[in-house]
């Protein structure tokens, strides 16, 4: 049996290990398109921060580890997948067949389309070559500004913000995060950030990126509504998509991304797909599909996916929507639908002047969603009463009194289910 996985990311490198050990004898082949050894994208912020070596954000300590197991290793890019043939086109020339394929190619970083992006002194952070390009320019004192502050955004923005930079963030939603939280908990971490030193400008648009040949600053960047900014260092962070161009003519179904069943095969037999590149069951709304892009998913999704390619049949539960996220030490945290749905009920809780919101969501009377600020306490808690569907009875009204009684909440119902 000859195994392939394209994509040496969390969920790849899981399904590698996995296969090799459901199948001892099989061939393992893993394709990855970067020089480096298998890495964490989420550990990159800790590299340009200086909190780790490069090496840090190695998957896997032992650089050997994967060839130890008998992982066949690839550095090339697979152009197109003939699912008929069941053979891989490769971008160095040539052909590789494969008897089962998992499709683990993660995410693109979405380029927007503004004129001027291509100069040098504009980097996407998404690759240990990106931020190696980053470093160099992000110095104490350099003024660098940043393109967008959603997840992804605001994890690198705490990294620059760490280097010493004069930072300012340009995002052209009405809100910080605006996929994570809602207006009021979005502009309480716009403001939070302000009140550390860093300009944030919501809802403005960069509408063209040129050099600048006069001034001290290396780059100019035009802006809507609030005018021109000059930056040594431009960083991308416009959020990503799921890396699936290379399938339109493969005849696999797409949507956002790969489409799967519960076991992670897609519609085509013996193709499966794991982590950010699938669209799977969305947990938490019915049976209807979503890509949750985060490494624990990825991993799981991978190691189950695996499991399955060796004919172990396992079914995948599905996943929602989980958000950790600290920008510049104010946690925040959404789970499930934190939009709420039609006709549910929603509470909230906010002391602005302390940083702090909690807002819960409901259908019926079980909790499908929340979202928290500047309050750490209990989010595991909240994560289990959505995940487990408990019904609160009576502790719902509670919850709508005073959404901060979680802990009570979750004892409560719980002990009246058990007994």
């Amino acid at each position: 049996m000859q195994y392939v996985v394209i994509g040496a990311g969390p969920a790849g490198v899981t399904a590698a290990e996995t296969i090799r050990k459901q199948d001892p004898s099989g061939e393992v082949i893993l394709i990855g398109d970067e020089p480096e050894p298998a890495y964490s994208r989420m550990a990159i912020p800790y590299y340009l921060a200086d909190k780790i070596p490069e090496q840090g954000t190695y998957l896997r300590h032992d650089p050997k580890h994967l060839d130890s197991l008998g992982v066949r290793q690839l550095k090339q890019r697979v152009t197109r997948v003939d699912s008929a043939a069941r053979q891989l086109q490769l971008a160095g020339g040539g052909a590789l067949g494969f008897d089962r394929l998992l499709l683990a190619t993660g995410s693109d970083p979405v380029k927007p389309p503004i004129d001027g992006l291509d100069q040098p002194g504009v980097h996407h952070c998404w690759t240990l070559e990106d931020a190696r390009n980053i470093v160099k320019y992000a110095q104490p004192g350099s003024h660098v500004v940043l393109m967008g502050a959603g997840f992804i955004g605001c994890i690198i923005m705490e990294a620059l913000a760490e280097r010493g930079v004069d930072l300012t963030v340009v995002e052209m939603g009405d809100r910080m995060v605006p996929r994570m939280m809602d207006q009021e908990s979005g502009n309480l971490i716009k403001q939070w950030c302000i009140d550390k030193g860093v300009t944030v400008h919501t809802s403005t648009r960069v509408t063209g990126v040129k050099a600048n040949a006069s001034g001290a600053a290396r780059i100019t960047l035009s802006c809507d509504p609030v005018g021109t900014l000059e930056a040594d260092l431009v960083v991308v962070a416009a959020g990503v998509k799921p890396a699936v161009d290379y399938l339109r003519d493969s005849g696999i179904e797409l949507a956002q991304g790969v489409v799967v069943n519960e076991y992670m095969e897609s519609s085509v037999p013996g193709i499966y797909a794991a982590g950010d590149t699938c669209e799977g069951i969305d947990w938490g709304s019915d049976g209807q599909h979503a890509v949750h892009a985060i490494q624990p998913v990825a991993a799981e999704t991978g190691r189950i996916a695996a499991l399955n390619m060796c004919g172990e049949v396992t079914p995948y539960p599905g996943s929602m929507a989980m958000n950790v996220l600290d920008t510049l030490g104010l946690v925040s945290v959404s789970y499930g639908q934190w939009m709420g749905v039609p006709g549910g009920d929603e509470v909230h809780r906010l002391d602005s002047d302390e940083y702090r919101y909690s807002k819960l969501q409901f259908n019926g009377d079980r909790l499908i969603g929340a979202i928290t600020l500047g309050r750490t306490e209990h989010v595991g808690v909240l994560r289990g009463l959505i995940q487990s569907r408990t019904r609160l009875g009576k502790w719902k009204q509670h919850l709508m009194e005073d959404p901060t009684r979680i802990m009570e909440a979750y004892l409560g119902a719980t002990q009246l289910t058990q007994g």
